[in-house]
């Protein structure tokens, strides 16, 4: 594993500055990163423990116009709207409890044989950008994102010309033997462009599938399934597919009660609806494509999946870091980024106008007086295990917003419990660099979905070469492959916040160990012995786990009245808008400034 670097504070004039080891580079951390171990202990002490004693306070002679609560991309685009609108000598200082900027943008890197890897963490890709509006589109353009250079930049031939396409992994110890099945069983993986589909009929697959002869004969009835089979009249089907579950249409409408069946199904949606599709409606699994509706196209043809950097939207953090903070990097656009390797000295700089102040927990932001006059907001959060103070005229909360109530704790009741009603799901991005892919191309493995495992979709990263980085070209080469996990509660049909709640518990509770030992179990099942070791093959294993990873929206217009300004506290983050999508983070920091007086 790659070993990361030692941080040395200091404070100098009773203001701070983050004083770095030349070898600090969070990119290139592997083992257990996203929310990292520390990352979220004090912000959990406050929310669960109510925790208000953080010792004495270091009250530093720092005063801003603004400050930010959150360093992701609806953070670093609320200090870039605030610029734009009042003036680039305008003093933001943008605080996060991470070891590094970006949020979920998170950039892994991954060296093998001396040549760097580039992947991501978590926010994947610019979805759908030409139905984004003005402010984004404005956004994107100044900070150096070209949409257009991703036509050539995806190489959309990639899966084709290697012959790789959608299986499933059937592992043993779910489904009693290890098997790949050319046939994915639902549609989640048509939304990556390019990716062959399954090359089995639907008799085969079920025919295929490790399971009894009594679970074959159900598979492919369900295979065969669609609205066409629910025995309603034609006026009052849509009705019926928007209050009626899913896994109800499953047993009782097609007289499922094969377990691996079920199994198969609850795990076909992933992170499409943030939950299991056993707490989904017959009509949201249907959108979501799960086991058992016909595969459709995801995007449409002016917005192809493509509009994806080797980081993922990593680079939109970084083109928008460099925007503001230039002598961070070298590259006049996001494209020349790519490769360059930021200086994490340059952020907390006291000449800056912008300064990123990483590793810091912001536990409470109060108004000097009547939140309606006051002209003083004091922020308090905690770095090194110290309280420290800082005073800002205006404060942009673009953290997840039901932590913000445990913040702001001045909050009108009305709002703060709209905020409570928020939330996230959990989601894990596992990358994993190999030293060849010889393996998943003897396998035709494009993506394999894998129901029996923690992870229940692998596959060969996005095909995508810019900015002087190239994608693996051959089998023979180094590559990285993805581990999508979606984790779920125990209990099949449980309410789905509940679910998330055991879920994070479970996988906060892990260790590196635990997960390489699934991932070692995985890849083993699944690949041929006579091409794959994973001791020999494995370079390396990036867990970016996210206990609160999707945005999920609150009921009715909790969301709306979650966000108002309180003050001259405004809130972002995509979390208020209830869309996790890179486009409403943009939109939010955009709102959030301009209710800024």
């Amino acid at each position: 594993m790659v070993a990361g670097a030692s941080m040395f504070p200091g404070c100098t004039h009773n203001t701070f500055s983050d004083k770095f080891n030349s070898l600090y580079y969070p990119p290139s951390l592997t083992g257990l990163r996203g929310s990292h171990p520390g990352s979220n202990t004090h912000a959990h002490d406050r929310a669960w423990s109510k925790k208000s004693d953080w010792g004495p306070t270091n009250k530093l002679k720092e005063s801003y116009d603004l400050v930010v609560v959150g360093g992701g991309i609806s953070g670093l685009s609320s200090a870039y709207f605030y610029q734009k609108k009042y003036g680039n000598d305008k003093k933001v200082l943008i605080l996060d409890n991470h070891d590094d900027f970006g949020g979920h943008a998170k950039r892994n890197e991954h060296t093998i044989d001396g040549k760097t890897l580039i992947s991501y963490g978590g926010s994947q890709s610019i979805v759908e950008p030409k139905h984004g509006n003005k402010v984004v589109h404005d956004l994107l353009k100044d900070i150096g994102v070209e949409i257009e250079r991703f036509n050539t930049a995806y190489d959309r031939d990639f899966y084709k010309r290697n012959n790789l396409g959608s299986v499933t992994y059937f592992n043993k110890k779910i489904f009693g033997e290890d098997k790949v099945v050319r046939h994915p069983y639902c549609n989640y993986p048509n939304y990556i462009e390019g990716l062959m589909a399954g090359k089995l009929s639907n008799e085969d697959a079920a025919q295929e599938a490790p399971l009894s002869n009594k679970g074959k004969k159900q598979l492919l009835k369900v295979l065969n399934g669609g609205l066409h089979k629910i025995d309603v009249p034609k006026n009052k089907l849509n009705d019926y597919i928007r209050s009626h579950s899913y896994f109800d249409y499953l047993k009782d409408t097609l007289g499922v009660d094969n377990p691996g069946i079920l199994r198969m199904a609850r795990h076909s949606a992933l992170d499409w609806a943030v939950s299991g599709t056993d707490v989904m409606t017959i009509e949201t699994a249907k959108s979501c494509g799960a086991l058992g509706f016909t595969p459709k196209t995801v995007y449409d043809e002016d917005n192809p999946y493509i509009y994806h950097f080797p980081d993922g939207n990593a680079s939109i953090a970084r083109a928008l870091v460099k925007k503001m903070i230039p002598s961070v990097a070298e590259g006049k656009n996001a494209e020349e980024l790519v490769l360059s390797k930021f200086k994490y000295a340059e952020l907390d700089k006291f000449s800056n106008a912008v300064r990123i102040r990483l590793n810091s927990t912001v536990v409470n932001v109060r108004h000097g007086s009547d939140p309606k006059n006051s002209s003083e907001i004091f922020v308090k959060y905690i770095k090194n295990n110290k309280s420290h103070m800082i005073k800002a005229k205006s404060v942009v909360m673009a953290c997840y917003n039901m932590m913000i109530p445990h913040i702001v704790s001045d909050l009108p009741e009305e709002q703060a419990s709209a905020l409570r009603l928020q939330s996230k799901s959990p989601l894990q991005y596992s990358s994993v660099s190999l030293k060849n892919w010889r393996a998943m191309k003897e396998m035709e493995i494009g993506m394999a979905m894998s129901p029996g495992n923690m992870h229940q979709a692998i596959f060969m990263d996005f095909p995508v070469s810019m900015g002087g980085y190239e994608y693996t070209k051959t089998p023979d080469d180094p590559c990285i492959i993805q581990m999508i996990s979606c984790p779920y509660g125990e209990t099949i049909g449980a309410p789905r916040i509940e679910q998330y709640r055991e879920a994070r518990y479970r996988m906060l509770g892990l260790q590196f160990s635990d997960y390489e030992e699934e991932i070692r179990s995985h890849l083993s099942g699944m690949l041929p012995k006579k091409l794959f070791d994973f001791d020999k093959d494995v370079e390396s294993i990036t867990v970016n786990r996210w206990a609160h990873g999707y945005t999920v929206s609150g009921p009715k217009n909790s969301t709306k009245i979650g966000r108002q300004p309180f003050g001259q506290i405004t809130i972002a983050n995509c979390d208020s808008a209830g869309s996790a999508d890179v486009k409403a983070a943009i939109n939010m920091a955009s709102r959030a400034v301009n209710e800024l007086s």
